[in-house]
């Protein structure tokens, strides 16, 4: 079966790409799985449930998260409304939402999708390591296929992580930073790995924000208030193939498209 996971979704034109484009690429690539990270999609910071039901009306699965989930209070009710929204599930238990979706594609495979966020450069929050252990062996033992979005600034913990589950996941996936790396890899266990999937927005810009705004803050060190970008919109994402027999990844690979319409 083939899992699509879209980058890191930022702003309109990250929303707009998809709308245009993302049900033929799930159609001409036989996706069982869409997977989408959205907590960037409402003007870069955070979602809405309005745009969560303008997301997963796409034909997107899941939407995963990270630090910026929590941006616009009006999503915390909505977290108790749609499962198929989650927060890092490393969050103190206090935190609304769930960090797990275990459930089943449209042919019936079952399937799990874990969101995980880490703590080198990011905020304190509780071990990913030991939560994702918990939420594995909870799982019911005809899971094979399981998916992780591990949300995290350092390239050695999402590293780390990799090498730590290979042979337990399907595949793990880095989000946050924005940039794709070209790291893609099947590690000995047979899972699929990647640092960073990249992100699905402006790319004519500074991770998704405007130039014009940011480089006058680095220079400067002043406050100022992030707009998004519009140019240069791409696509990115990672097709991953794996085995819903065994839940072991057979073929991992980068998926980038530039969009004109957005």
């Amino acid at each position: 079966m083939k899992i699509f996971f879209v980058g890191d979704i930022v702003g309109r034109p990250g929303r707009a790409a998809l709308k245009n484009h993302l049900g033929h690429i799930l159609e001409t690539r036989g996706v069982e799985l869409c997977i989408a990270n959205a907590e960037n999609s409402a003007s870069g910071n955070g979602i809405t449930p309005r745009l969560g039901e303008e997301l997963l009306g796409l034909n997107i699965d899941v939407l995963t998260s990270g630090n910026h989930i929590f941006d616009k209070k009006e999503v915390l009710p909505y977290f108790e409304q749609e499962p198929r929204l989650l927060r890092p599930a490393n969050y103190p238990p206090s935190a609304p939402g769930r960090g797990l979706l275990a459930g089943q594609t449209r042919s019936g495979i079952p399937f799990a999708v874990i969101n995980l966020q880490g703590r080198v450069f990011m905020p304190a929050i509780d071990c990913p390591f030991r939560t994702g252990e918990n939420l594995l062996a909870s799982l019911a033992p005809e899971v094979k296929v399981i998916f992780v979005d591990f949300h995290a600034e350092a390239t050695a913990e999402k590293q780390a992580m990799g090498w730590y589950f290979d042979g337990r996941i399907s595949a793990i996936v880095g989000t946050h930073t924005h940039v794709p790396t070209a790291d893609e890899q099947i590690l000995p266990g047979g899972t699929a790995y990647i640092s960073d999937s990249g992100m699905t927005g402006p790319h004519d810009s500074i991770i998704g924000v405007s130039k014009e705004i940011i480089l006058p803050k680095f220079i400067s060190q002043l406050p100022a208030r992030f707009e998004t970008a519009t140019e240069d919109v791409r696509i990115n994402a990672v097709e991953v193939e794996v085995n819903p027999e065994t839940g072991r990844a057979v073929n991992i690979e980068r998926f980038c498209m530039r969009v004109y319409d957005s």
